[in-house]
This record gives structure tokens, C-alpha cells and sequence, in this order.
């Protein structure tokens, strides 16, 4: 799998979190919106409901719903960099699967804010730099493990799916080099 599998591969997972479904309070009373093969609400204020995120974006972005959902932010990044390098190089801390997309959203969400903001390019920078730790830390964990002969089954698990792509990928490099 050249470049193109692996910009699939993240469009995928992409793709995957963009429908999984959220947790939404409704606030603001809200007749059923109907879409084109599917139909959302009605919305009465102060009830939760659990919608696709990339509908539930759009209704927060109107000011219908409020996502309960915790997004990824400095601090949370921070605890994960935090744990991952204390780590002992054999092992892996456990991230969610949905881990990466969360981080390509709030990087491109600091990167647009910083435009108007010194506070938020300090912030951008800040979470560039702790995402590119985080990156490199596990990814240093990901070659020595697949060029060792570690148990496989155990290895994996404390991977996202981009991770066990790389983890696969290296590995059958190393067995047939």
C-alpha cells in the first residue's frame, strides 16, 4: 500500500468518526429537520439526544444542540504526551481509536483561530508541538516492536487503527527483509 492506500486509510478512519454518534443536548426547542434520506429531530430544549457528529456539528454551528462530547484539547494531549513518555519502550499506552481524527480536527481548528489571535497561535504551536512528540514517541514504539518478535496480539491492542496500518506495514517489511 503506497501513499494513496494510506490517504484512504485516514479518510477512512476519517470517515468513520465523522458518522459515529455523540451525545447532543438540545437548546433550543427545534422542529424535525428533514435531509436528504434521513430526517433529525424534532429537538425539545434540555433533552439529550445522540446524533452522527457531522450532523450534530452542523446543529451546534445553528445553535440547536450543544455536543456533550469532550473534543481533544492542550490539556487532554498533554496528559496522553505525558503518559506515552514514561512509557517503557516496549509498550504502548492505550489511546481511543478515534484519537487522530480528534487531533487533525483540533490542530485545523487552532491553525484557523490563530489567524486572528496571538493567544491561539501560542495554542497552536503549543499542541504542534506536543502532537509531534506524541507522533514521534509512539512511532519509534511502533518500529521497534514490529522489528522485534514480540506477541503480536498483545502489541496491537494499545493501537488505533492508523497505528495497526504502520504496525502491519513495518512488520512485513522486517520479515521479508
Amino acid at each position: 500500500m503506497g501513499e494513496s492506500g494510506l490517504r484512504s486509510l485516514i479518510e477512512h478512519s476519517d470517515f468513520i468518526f465523522e458518522n459515529s454518534f455523540v451525545s447532543a443536548v438540545a437548546i433550543v426547542n427545534h422542529p424535525k429537520i428533514e435531509l436528504i434520506g434521513l430526517s433529525v429531530g424534532p429537538f425539545e430544549e434540555g433533552k439529550e439526544y445522540e446524533i452522527r457528529l457531522w450532523i450534530a456539528q452542523e446543529l451546534e454551528r445553528e445553535g440547536i444542540v450543544k455536543i456533550k462530547e469532550g473534543a481533544l484539547d492542550a490539556t487532554k494531549l498533554y496528559k496522553i504526551q505525558w503518559t506515552e513518555r514514561i512509557q517503557a519502550v516496549s509498550q504502548l499506552s492505550s489511546l481511543p481509536e478515534d484519537f487522530y481524527p480528534k487531533l487533525r480536527r483540533m490542530i485545523e481548528d487552532l491553525r484557523s483561530a490563530s489567524k486572528n489571535s496571538p493567544e491561539k497561535m501560542r495554542e497552536y504551536e503549543y499542541v504542534q508541538n506536543l502532537s509531534l512528540d506524541v507522533v514521534n514517541c509512539r512511532l519509534k514504539k511502533i518500529i521497534s516492536l514490529a522489528s522485534s518478535s514480540a506477541q503480536e496480539s498483545q502489541t496491537s491492542k494499545n493501537l488505533t487503527i492508523e497505528e495497526r496500518d504502520l504496525y502491519e506495514r513495518i512488520r512485513q517489511i522486517v520479515n521479508e527483509w
